[in-house]
């Protein structure tokens, strides 16, 4: 591995805060922002994108797991479900995805996108009041299959998927959807970046300097979006990942 130079160094350290900071204020994540811009205005082809913006994610992951298992505990049974059947998945999509052609994993990846913007756009605010249902356990290894298997094909979206699963499909309060979908997740990213570093899909020159000024604007950004209204910053930011999503896929064709 080479180091950047020292001007490059900063312009991504800076970058990575930037992304960073729009990931703790939309509340998604910093790699489906990230993942796109290393393809459009880098160059990168999509797999080692992915695999690049997994270095961004995999430290805010973790420490948000962390966070979360303090106020959120899980039973530890429903956690390893959840984090076994992920992982195990992840791992097995993963190696197919390095595999695949390029062109086809950013086609998918779009898809994936527009279908996230389309569902911002049209989703309806629900109260997370309404009364909890008792979470059937036997449902959790379908929900960890379902989030590894975005996980391991497009480096994103396992949380994603699982959330709105376990909060609309399994009747869980939005805040423990959450807490399981980061036992998911968070150990899912771990093995998900190992299997696309092992393929040599993964640029730890950008990467770590990515993480590292990631890691210092997250809570800003999440700070923030506490003040600023949600219906308008859901909307602004399904209408970016709309129009991204279109470019990835015209892109090759204008180009």
């Amino acid at each position: 591995m080479h180091f950047l130079p020292f001007p490059e160094l900063l312009l991504t350290l800076a970058l990575g805060a930037g992304l960073g900071f729009f990931g703790g204020l939309f509340g998604i994540g910093g790699g489906i922002i990230a993942i796109p811009l290393l393809v459009l205005g880098f160059g990168m082809e999509q797999p080692l994108a992915q695999g690049t913006a997994l270095v961004l994610m995999v430290p805010n992951l973790l420490v948000g797991w962390w966070r979360y298992s303090q106020r959120h505990p899980l039973a530890l049974g429903n956690a390893l479900l959840m984090a076994l059947s992920g992982t195990l998945t992840t791992w097995l999509v993963a190696h197919f995805a390095t595999r695949l052609d390029p062109l086809i994993l950013r086609w998918l990846f779009s898809f994936f996108i527009g279908l996230l913007a389309l569902r911002l756009l049209i989703r309806r605010r629900t109260h997370g009041d309404a009364g909890e249902q008792p979470l059937d356990v036997r449902c959790l290894p379908l929900v960890g299959i379902m989030g590894g298997s975005s996980m391991g094909l497009l480096g994103i979206g396992g949380g994603l998927v699982a959330t709105p699963l376990l909060s609309g499909w399994l009747g869980q309060r939005q805040a423990m959807a959450q807490s399981l979908s980061l036992a998911l997740v968070a150990p899912s990213s771990v093995v998900a970046l190992a299997t696309y570093a092992g393929a040599q899909r993964v640029d730890w020159t950008m990467g770590l300097p990515l993480a590292i000024g990631g890691l210092f604007t997250v809570s800003a950004g999440v700070a923030l979006a506490h003040r600023l209204p949600e219906k308008r910053m859901r909307a602004a930011f399904a209408w970016m990942l709309l129009s991204t999503a279109l470019w990835l896929l015209i892109g090759p064709f204008v180009l």
